[in-house]
Protein backbone atom coordinates (compact mmCIF):
# COMPACT_ATOMS: atom_id res chain seq x y z
CA UNK A 1 0.00 0.00 0.00
CA UNK A 2 1.32 3.44 -0.98
CA UNK A 3 1.06 6.31 1.48
CA UNK A 4 1.00 9.84 0.05
CA UNK A 5 0.19 12.98 2.09
CA UNK A 6 -0.83 10.82 5.05
CA UNK A 7 -3.42 8.86 3.06
CA UNK A 8 -3.23 5.18 2.11
CA UNK A 9 -3.85 4.87 -1.63
CA UNK A 10 -5.64 1.62 -2.62
CA UNK A 11 -3.22 -0.57 -4.54
CA UNK A 12 -5.72 -2.12 -6.98
CA UNK A 13 -6.83 1.23 -8.46
CA UNK A 14 -5.31 3.18 -11.33
CA UNK A 15 -2.94 5.93 -10.18
CA UNK A 16 -5.08 8.83 -11.41
CA UNK A 17 -8.11 7.45 -9.53
CA UNK A 18 -6.13 6.53 -6.41
CA UNK A 19 -4.82 10.08 -5.98
CA UNK A 20 -8.40 11.29 -5.64
CA UNK A 21 -8.55 9.65 -2.21
CA UNK A 22 -6.47 12.60 -0.98
CA UNK A 23 -8.58 15.52 0.23
CA UNK A 24 -8.16 18.41 -2.21
CA UNK A 25 -7.23 16.35 -5.27
CA UNK A 26 -9.85 15.79 -7.96
CA UNK A 27 -9.71 14.48 -11.52
CA UNK A 28 -8.02 17.50 -13.12
CA UNK A 29 -5.42 18.04 -10.41
CA UNK A 30 -4.69 14.31 -10.38
CA UNK A 31 -3.91 14.38 -14.10
CA UNK A 32 -1.76 17.51 -13.68
CA UNK A 33 0.26 15.90 -10.87
CA UNK A 34 0.92 12.79 -12.94
CA UNK A 35 1.93 14.91 -15.96
CA UNK A 36 4.43 16.88 -13.84
CA UNK A 37 5.81 13.68 -12.30
CA UNK A 38 6.03 11.92 -15.71
CA UNK A 39 3.94 8.97 -14.54
CA UNK A 40 1.53 7.05 -16.77
CA UNK A 41 -2.00 7.50 -15.33
CA UNK A 42 -3.17 4.11 -16.64
CA UNK A 43 -0.91 1.90 -14.49
CA UNK A 44 -2.05 0.49 -11.16
CA UNK A 45 -0.75 1.83 -7.86
CA UNK A 46 0.84 -1.52 -6.98
CA UNK A 47 2.95 -1.34 -10.17
CA UNK A 48 4.48 2.05 -9.31
CA UNK A 49 8.23 2.15 -8.75
CA UNK A 50 9.49 3.77 -5.56
CA UNK A 51 11.07 6.65 -7.49
CA UNK A 52 7.74 7.39 -9.23
CA UNK A 53 6.00 7.53 -5.85
CA UNK A 54 8.66 9.93 -4.56
CA UNK A 55 8.19 12.15 -7.66
CA UNK A 56 4.45 12.26 -7.02
CA UNK A 57 5.05 13.14 -3.35
CA UNK A 58 7.43 15.96 -4.32
CA UNK A 59 4.96 17.47 -6.80
CA UNK A 60 2.14 17.38 -4.27
CA UNK A 61 4.29 18.88 -1.49
CA UNK A 62 5.63 21.70 -3.68
CA UNK A 63 2.58 22.79 -5.63
CA UNK A 64 -0.62 21.79 -3.84
CA UNK A 65 -2.21 22.27 -0.45
CA UNK A 66 -3.95 19.06 0.59
CA UNK A 67 -5.41 17.24 3.62
CA UNK A 68 -4.93 18.98 7.00
CA UNK A 69 -3.67 22.31 5.70
CA UNK A 70 -6.51 22.63 3.22
CA UNK A 71 -9.14 21.58 5.77
CA UNK A 72 -7.84 24.23 8.20
CA UNK A 73 -7.94 26.91 5.52
CA UNK A 74 -11.53 26.09 4.52
CA UNK A 75 -12.60 26.03 8.17
CA UNK A 76 -10.87 29.37 8.79
CA UNK A 77 -12.57 30.94 5.75
CA UNK A 78 -16.01 29.84 7.01
CA UNK A 79 -15.20 31.11 10.50
CA UNK A 80 -14.15 34.50 9.03
CA UNK A 81 -17.43 34.76 7.10
CA UNK A 82 -19.38 34.08 10.30
CA UNK A 83 -17.44 36.66 12.30
CA UNK A 84 -17.83 39.52 9.81
CA UNK A 85 -21.57 38.80 9.63
CA UNK A 86 -21.82 38.37 5.88
CA UNK A 87 -24.84 36.79 4.26
CA UNK A 88 -22.87 33.63 3.50
CA UNK A 89 -21.72 33.54 7.13
CA UNK A 90 -25.31 33.74 8.34
CA UNK A 91 -26.27 30.87 6.06
CA UNK A 92 -23.39 28.79 7.42
CA UNK A 93 -24.42 29.64 10.99
CA UNK A 94 -28.02 28.54 10.35
CA UNK A 95 -26.83 25.41 8.54
CA UNK A 96 -28.66 26.34 5.36
CA UNK A 97 -27.46 26.13 1.74
CA UNK A 98 -25.00 28.94 1.03
CA UNK A 99 -24.87 29.19 -2.75
CA UNK A 100 -28.42 30.18 -3.66
CA UNK A 101 -30.09 26.79 -3.73
CA UNK A 102 -33.80 26.59 -3.01
CA UNK A 103 -34.92 25.48 0.45
CA UNK A 104 -38.68 25.20 0.09
CA UNK A 105 -38.16 21.69 -1.23
CA UNK A 106 -34.95 19.68 -1.27
CA UNK A 107 -32.03 20.88 0.91
CA UNK A 108 -32.57 17.82 3.10
CA UNK A 109 -28.88 17.00 3.04
CA UNK A 110 -27.96 20.32 4.60
CA UNK A 111 -30.97 20.68 6.90
CA UNK A 112 -31.03 17.10 8.16
CA UNK A 113 -33.92 14.69 8.55
CA UNK A 114 -37.44 16.03 8.33
CA UNK A 115 -38.90 17.23 11.64
CA UNK A 116 -42.58 16.97 12.36
CA UNK A 117 -44.49 20.13 13.21
CA UNK A 118 -47.69 20.12 15.27
CA UNK A 119 -50.81 21.25 13.41
CA UNK A 120 -49.58 20.46 9.90
CA UNK A 121 -51.58 18.33 7.50
CA UNK A 122 -55.29 17.69 7.05
CA UNK A 123 -57.51 17.21 10.01
CA UNK A 124 -59.70 14.13 10.25
CA UNK A 125 -63.34 14.62 9.47
CA UNK A 126 -62.95 17.97 7.72
CA UNK A 127 -63.83 18.31 4.07
CA UNK A 128 -61.61 19.83 1.50
CA UNK A 129 -62.50 23.44 0.66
Amino acid sequence: MVRIAGVDIPKDKRVDIGLRYIYGIGPTISRNILAHADVNPDIKVKDLAEEEVSHIREVIDKEYQVEGGLRKEVEFNIKRLREIGSYRGMRHRCRLPVRGQRTRTNARTKRGPRQTVAGRGRRRGTAKK
